[in-house]
């Protein structure tokens, strides 16, 4: 009896000695993962190393250079373009009706097949229409287009809001002016034009605006 109790001993203890083995493998399996990625991390700093030790310093100057330049262009710019904008006959019609509606008693208004086109330009750069350099670059290549710096087109410290009075204020005056002209010269050429002059009479008495 004693014997075999001898012989069982070691089988205890071994099997009792076994989870803690287990354990420990366990245990040495885990930082494997940090130590693969530290490698390879390791490998991706060496590689960039030789890489740039590969390279004289002025590839990485004309790489920078070019990655300024890329930003300069980007950057906004302190200039106006102008160029062509759309045209409109206004003798034809828009979504709320005729561009130039003629009412009145006693005025003959006539039909025109042709058409008469209003001019117009296209401002970019001027308050609420900012424009960065690359576009101003673009607008020196061009010869349609016209670059010249904001303070000569806009007051300095304009704001977005009175910019866009001041156009709606000189468009008025624009309209008022011409009105007032073609006015004159219809009442000063009624026979040549065929028109009717005491009909003219009361269609206005605008003045031509300075």
């Amino acid at each position: 009896m004693f014997a075999r109790h001898r012989n069982q001993e070691p089988d205890l203890v071994q099997e009792q000695e076994s989870p803690t083995a287990d354990s420990e493998a366990g245990d040495e399996h885990m930082p494997s993962f940090e130590v693969k990625h530290d490698s390879r991390l390791s490998r991706g700093i060496s590689r960039a190393r030789a890489y740039a030790a590969a390279r004289p310093k002025r590839h990485f100057v004309g790489a920078f250079a070019v990655l300024l330049g890329v930003v300069i262009l980007l950057l906004p710019s302190p200039y106006v373009i102008e160029m062509p904008g759309p045209t409109q006959d206004v003798l034809g019609k828009v979504e709320d009706g005729a561009v130039i509606d003629i009412t009145g008693t006693g005025v003959t208004t006539y039909k025109d097949s042709g058409k008469l086109l209003l001019t117009t330009v296209n401002a970019s750069g001027v308050p609420g229409y900012p424009i960065i350099n690359a576009q101003a670059v673009w607008g020196w290549s061009n010869p349609q287009v016209e670059v010249m710096p904001r303070e000569a087109t806009v007051p300095v410290g304009q704001s977005a809001d009175q910019y866009q009075k001041k156009v709606e204020q000189d468009m008025a005056g624009s309209q008022d002016s011409a009105s007032a002209v073609g006015l004159a010269y219809a009442k000063a050429h009624a026979d040549e034009l065929g028109i009717d002059a005491s009909a003219l009479q009361h269609a206005g008495h605008a003045t031509p605006q300075a």
